[in-house]
C-alpha cells in the first residue's frame, strides 16, 4: 500500500476555490534504469490519478515516466456542499488505491 498525504482545508466556503496538495509515496520507476547487474529495472509508475468530490471529478491527471519518485501535485477545487474529497490512482501493476478526507462547506 502506498502512503498518500492529502493537505486541504477542513472547512471551505460554498463555491470558493481551495487548494489541494497531494504527496504520494511511490517509487515511480521509469523502466529506463539498470540495476548493478545490468538488468533493466521494470517500469512501475502511477499512470492515472482522479480526484472527486461527491462523485464529481474535480481533477484528473495522466502521469508518465518523467514524473519523479514520490510525486507532489497541487490543484484548486470548488465545493458546493460538504462531502469527501477522494483521491484514486492506478499504477502499472494494476493496483488501484483510494484515499479521502472530509471537507465541510460553510
Amino acid at each position: 500500500m502506498v502512503r498518500v498525504l492529502i493537505n486541504a482545508p477542513k472547512q471551505v466556503r460554498v463555491r470558493e476555490p481551495f487548494e489541494v496538495k497531494l504527496l504520494i509515496n511511490h517509487p515511480m520507476e521509469s523502466g529506463q534504469r539498470r540495476d548493478t547487474f545490468g538488468q533493466a529495472i521494470p517500469r512501475e509508475i502511477i499512470h492515472t490519478l482522479v480526484c472527486s468530490m461527491d462523485g464529481e471529478d474535480v481533477f484528473q491527471a495522466d502521469l508518465f515516466p518523467a514524473i519523479s519518485a514520490n510525486p507532489f501535485l497541487a490543484f484548486w477545487a470548488v465545493a458546493a456542499r460538504s462531502g469527501a474529497l477522494m483521491v484514486r490512482f492506478t499504477d502499472d501493476q494494476g493496483t488501484t488505491q483510494t484515499d479521502s478526507i472530509a471537507i465541510s462547506v460553510a
